[in-house]
């Protein structure tokens, strides 16, 4: 019962825009699914469901997955406009940005959780990346002059 429910509850957020727990119920018991709004809220909780920001200014809720992938788009849009140049030396990526727009751009990077880069240092204009190998950064460097074409 209790993961059908929440099957269920993930498949409401998913195609509805759901902004509280009584809109959440009142779904679901339309669904046949007879809740009450404690449940809801516990089975909210295991499931990890946040509010997040819609475009049109509501609050609804969304699984964290969906989430993190709303900010990482508005992030990598970022890392598109602000970046300048990027090079490498060694096992060191460097990437030169617009003046004020180097931490948004590094968020954006440490965000694509790829597997060669191991950290990223920001100033005002400029990133260093640091790549797991020197063989490495070259790739690194390809993946992101795809991501700016």
């Amino acid at each position: 019962m209790k993961n059908a429910r929440q099957t269920a509850i993930l498949s409401i957020i998913e195609h509805n825009d759901i902004e509280t727990q009584e809109d959440l119920a009142a779904r679901l018991r339309d669904m046949g699914i007879m809740v009450t709004q404690a449940t809801v809220s516990r089975d909210i909780k295991e499931l990890r469901l946040l509010k997040v920001l819609t475009p049109s200014g509501v609050y609804k809720y969304a699984t964290a997955a969906k989430a993190e992938h709303g900010v990482s788009e508005r992030l990598v849009r970022m890392f598109i406009d602000s970046v300048l140049s990027i090079t490498y030396a060694e096992n060191l990526v460097v990437i030169h940005t617009l003046a004020g727009s180097a931490n948004a751009a590094a968020e954006a990077i440490d965000s694509m959780r790829w597997p060669e880069i191991l950290g990223t240092m920001a100033g005002d204009n400029t990133i260093f990346v640091a790549v797991r190998s020197a063989a490495e950064a070259p790739v690194v460097v390809d993946k992101f002059h795809e991501i700016l074409q």
